[in-house]
């Protein structure tokens, strides 16, 4: 079949000819069907020079029932084949019209627009869902004043909710009600909002900096209920830290949420009424994890954010998607740093970028954050918009400073408050804040790729100089062969022979700013020390400055030295992680060359130093031990052999266990203490070492350490310790892993969330035999097709964390996946589009793999209802 989809360029971008001023909307919701009246005050737009008053209005899945100009029934409109354009000619530069389409949410699987999940009708309208409710200008510039009606059955729908503020409600015949919501800050259409439900609600109260009480409104069905608390105080949280690090004070009078089982995404933005992922909301100790309760306050905060860094201040058009996701992830991450550990929150953020950003930089769907073209934007919801277009805020601070970079957040927000703005406009108010010039930086934008620093260096003992040369390059990537130099903060020490830090603004290099900062500019730089009396050791790209790789040849000894004297926390974290880099290499080399493998003896030297470290962090140490999974050493070879990487990195852990059993037994039964759960980062970080220690230790496959893991899933009082007792046992073949798995879904098969991570720990399980059970858990109970979070539970656990299994050269996973792709893409297209980007390396391994893959995108390819958002993935994918 030919598919020829429609090609969106940024630089073909033009105002719209008409803007919408104000939106009334009535909702008739009823199970069959839901009828929706848009009534439109629609004005020329003054920016636009068009003589031709013709407007068009785009739609997906419409009935279109009447339409109406002036109160006038008009019917010499052009409705496209497809039915998706609604074309208007020869208008009067004001007019008001009227639109009646009529919808079907209750078979919307695709869960765009206005759909039902779990009995509650609920919508996701970024990024052109909208189009699924009504005919309309369904782009981010065109920003109205909404009046939403929703009018349901009392019985059934007690609670309908939209933007803004409540401020009308009555009684209909046929035990029908109907409740008006009006939200006074103009908005564009992607953040529309509406729920309606039998669902209870949690409320709360905060205080603004002004004394203005907001009221807080959770709602979740009954049986969740007793899962909010940990949410709405992540909200109040949110709240005051913006106040107190932007200055930005809500500006409603309630700020609700609703927590839905069927959403595509984690969580959005709505003015007033953010629509979450109920994974992203529901938490108590019995049936969330540690990593549960961190990741709710972040995404909490993160959708609150979006109230000024998206909502106030939004997006003039989609290519600028990162204006306010790259910002409000900043924002997120900064947010959660001030509330637990910096040191570790950085390794985790690092870890996304090296494990997914960095191979999506190297990889067909390369793109810069603020992308040139598209076919579907729902496939620019990435890794690189978001976390790498957070490095690159992160980077603007480092620039200009923290009092600066405030001041340039003050002006941007003062300046573009109701306006539908580009990343343009964020660093130009960052420099007229500043006075600092940002001109080369604003090649981060407009350039694909991970930017290299190659560094060498030299010492004379003669002249008592340090010299280190420093050159940037970044490989091609689709449609950019080459490169100009970014502006590259380098954070970066000195460290002596003796261990002791230098002082570098001491040693005579101008370069170096007072935070020991050093902005790489050209092609190559070189910085000089004087009078330093010995060759020191370098620690490079401290905090993960830029966003960007180093390479710099360290030696083992080098890496063990960075292990124990480096001050940088995430530096000695990143020592240990090139340290196993290393080894992993080596043992690959000796299973290519089919010698007997040898471990270099100082790694476990190192884990045994790190474990014994009193000072540091526990949940810092955990993170540090833990070796770089199988998709982060694949990252870092061209071409990639998945087996030799398994069996390499199961060697080195199952070595560090052998070794190191004494030390990582004493340090689990010290921990392992049975107290009330509590959120803290004490406790968060014994857990967290306990449990990687358990980690360790099974690998022993001893009877005793199988009965440690039992005894610890049965009197394990929280979720945290029972799943990870769950997953220690799941990760080997003996008889107490299907009798735990047994017993821990019956005990748990009331809980989707909590089953969601039963699934994800069975489908990650390095074994032939997991693809067979895969299959099993798509044909279980718990399971559903149109389910997004069991999708990625169970069809993405193997496709995104199960290399070894994903890659089994039978090539009978590939066969599923793109199976299921197929399947997905005539159900939810999103997550179909998703799901094929597991392929995205296909052309770096070998002949056998390669070609099986290539096979199984043609597959999906040639499927002959192929939606734009899955043939925009594969097509890339198999040309670039």
């Amino acid at each position: 079949m030919s598919h020829s989809p429609k090609t969106i360029y940024l630089n073909d971008y033009t105002p719209p000819v008409f803007l919408i001023s104000t939106v009334n909307l009535y909702f008739n919701l009823r199970d069959d069907k839901t009828i929706v009246t848009s009534n439109l005050n629609v004005k020329k737009n003054p920016a636009q020079n068009n003589a031709a008053n013709t407007i068009e209005l785009v739609g997906s899945e419409l009935t279109l029932l009447e339409l109406k100009i002036d109160g006038s029934e008009f019917k010499e409109y052009q409705l496209g084949a497809d039915g998706n354009t609604l074309k208007i000619e020869n208008l009067p530069d004001e007019f008001n019209l009227e639109v009646k389409t009529e919808i079907h949410p209750e078979s919307n699987t695709a869960l765009e627009g206005l759909y039902k999940s779990s009995g509650m009708f609920c919508t996701q309208c970024e990024a052109e869902g909208f189009r699924r409710i009504t005919y309309f200008l369904d782009q981010p510039d065109v920003m109205s004043i909404y009046t939403t009606t929703i009018e349901a059955n009392k019985n059934n729908y007690p609670i309908l909710l939209s933007n803004g503020n409540k401020i009308e409600s009555g009684e209909l015949d046929d035990g029908r009600h109907w409740v008006k919501w009006h939200d006074p800050f103009p908005k564009p259409s992607y953040l529309f909002a509406l729920v309606a439900g039998d669902l209870v609600q949690k409320t709360d109260e905060f205080i603004t900096c002004s004394n203005k009480t907001i009221s807080l409104q959770i709602f979740v069905e009954q049986s969740n209920a007793e899962k909010c608390d940990h949410a709405l105080s992540s909200l109040k949280k949110s709240m005051g830290w913006d106040e107190e690090t932007y200055g930005r004070e809500y500006d409603l009078e309630l700020f609700m949420i609703v927590a839905v089982n069927d959403f595509n995404m984690g969580a959005m933005e709505n003015k007033g009424l953010n629509i979450f992922n109920s994974a992203c909301v529901l938490a108590n100790p019995e049936t969330a994890t540690d990593a549960d309760f961190y990741n709710i306050e972040s995404i909490i905060g993160h959708e609150y954010f979006h109230n000024w860094s998206g909502n106030r201040v939004t997006c003039r058009d989609w290519f600028q998607l990162s204006l306010k996701e790259g910002f409000t992830v900043f924002r997120d991450q900064e947010f959660s740093s001030d509330m637990h550990s910096r040191a570790v929150k950085r390794i985790e953020d690092v870890n996304v970028l090296r494990t997914a950003q960095f191979p999506q930089d190297a990889g067909p769907m390369a793109h810069p954050i603020r992308p040139d073209s598209f076919i579907d934007i729902s496939n620019f919801y990435t890794v690189t918009v978001y976390n790498k277009g957070a490095e690159v805020v992160r980077m603007i601070h480092n620039i200009l400073g923290s009092e600066n970079f405030r001041a340039g957040t003050d002006l941007y927000f003062d300046r573009h408050d109701g306006q539908a703005v580009t990343t343009e406009d964020f660093v130009k108010a960052m420099e007229d804040a500043s006075d600092i010039n940002l001109t080369q930086f604003r090649n981060w934008y407009s350039q694909a790729g991970t930017p290299e620093l190659h560094v060498t260096d030299e010492y004379d003992e003669k002249t008592k100089k340090y010299v280190m040369n420093i050159k940037q390059s970044c490989p091609p990537t689709p449609g950019q062969q080459s490169k100009k130099p970014f502006h590259i903060p380098l954070a970066l020490g000195l460290i002596d022979e003796e261990g002791s830090e230098l002082n570098l603004t001491s040693y005579g290099n101008d370069a170096v700013n007072s935070h020991s900062v050093v902005e790489i500019k050209n092609e190559t730089t070189q910085l000089v020390f004087e009078n330093v009396n010995s060759k020191p050791m370098p620690s490079l790209l401290r905090q993960f400055s830029a966003p960007v790789k180093v390479f710099y040849e360290y030696s083992k000894p080098d890496l063990r030295f960075l292990i124990s004297n480096d001050s940088d926390d995430f530096n000695r974290w990143d020592a240990l992680q090139r340290l196993s880099y290393a080894v992993i290499d080596e043992l690959i080399d000796d299973i290519n060359e089919n010698r007997t493998m040898g471990l270099y003896v100082g790694i476990t030297e190192a884990f045994s130093i790190l474990l014994q470290d009193t000072k540091l962090d526990k949940t810092l140490i955990a993170q540090a031990i833990s070796v770089p999974n199988e998709i982060l050493l694949a990252e870092s070879h061209k071409l990639i052999n998945p087996d030799a990487i398994h069996e390499a990195r199961e060697f080195l852990c199952e070595t560090v266990a052998k070794s190191l059993e004494l030390l990582l037994l004493k340090i689990y039964d010290e921990l392992n203490v049975q107290r009330t759960y509590a959120f803290t980062a004490k406790d968060v970080g014994e857990r967290s070492l306990k449990n990687t220690c358990l980690s360790y230790l099974v690998r022993l496959k001893t009877d005793e350490v199988k009965q440690i893991a039992v005894k610890q899933y049965e009197q394990a009082n929280n979720m945290t310790d029972s799943i990870a007792a769950v997953a220690a046992l799941a990760n080997i073949e003996c008889q107490e892993r299907e009798v735990v798995l047994s017993s821990f879904y019956e005990k748990w098969k009331h809980e989707p969330l909590v089953i969601d991570k039963w699934f994800a720990i069975q489908s990650r399980v390095p074994a032939i035999s997991t693809l067979d059970r895969v299959k099993a858990l798509m044909q279980h109970e718990a399971f559903s097709i149109t389910n997004p979070n069991n999708v990625r539970a169970v069809i993405g656990g193997i496709g995104f964390g199960n290399p070894s299994v994903f890659h089994q050269s039978s090539g009978e996973t590939y066969k599923f996946i793109s199976d299921q792709v197929i399947t997905l893409n005539d159900l939810n297209p999103q997550i179909a589009a998703r799901l094929a980007g597991a392929f995205a390396m296909w052309k770096r391994y070998d002949e056998n793999r390669k070609e099986k893959m290539k096979q199984a995108l043609e597959k999906i390819l040639s499927h002959s209802t192929i939606t734009n958002d899955v043939y925009e993935v594969v097509s890339k994918t198999l040309e670039n």
